[in-house]
C-alpha cells in the first residue's frame, strides 16, 4: 500500500470512527460525514487519473454532487432541529416523538 493510499484510507477510517464514537452534537456528525466524503472524492479522483480513462472521470463529479446534496440536507436538518429543540445535541432528540 502506497503512502497516498494509506493516508486516504486512514482519513476515511478516522471519519468513520468519529461518526461512530463521537455522538454528542449533530454538527460533529455532519463534519465527520463531510470528511469521509472528501477523502472518498480525492481517492476516486486520483483513481480516475491513474487509469487515464474518460469513463472513470465522471464518477468523482457525481460523488461531489451527491456530497453537496447531503451537506445541504444535513444543514437544513440541523437548523430545523436547533429551532424546534433549542439545541443540536443528539441525546435530546427522540425519534419516537412526533
Amino acid at each position: 500500500m502506497t503512502p497516498m493510499h494509506f493516508s486516504f484510507s486512514s482519513a476515511f477510517i478516522l471519519g468513520l470512527m468519529g461518526l461512530a464514537f463521537h455522538r454528542t452534537h449533530l454538527l460533529s456528525a455532519l463534519l465527520c460525514l463531510e470528511g469521509m466524503m472528501l477523502s472518498l472524492f480525492i481517492a476516486l479522483a486520483l483513481w480516475a487519473l491513474q487509469f487515464e480513462s474518460t469513463s472513470f472521470s465522471t464518477a468523482p463529479m457525481l460523488l461531489l454532487a451527491f456530497s453537496a446534496c447531503e451537506a445541504s440536507t444535513g444543514l437544513a436538518l440541523l437548523v430545523a432541529t436547533a429551532r424546534t429543540h433549542g439545541t443540536d445535541r443528539l441525546q435530546n432528540l427522540n425519534l419516537l416523538q412526533c
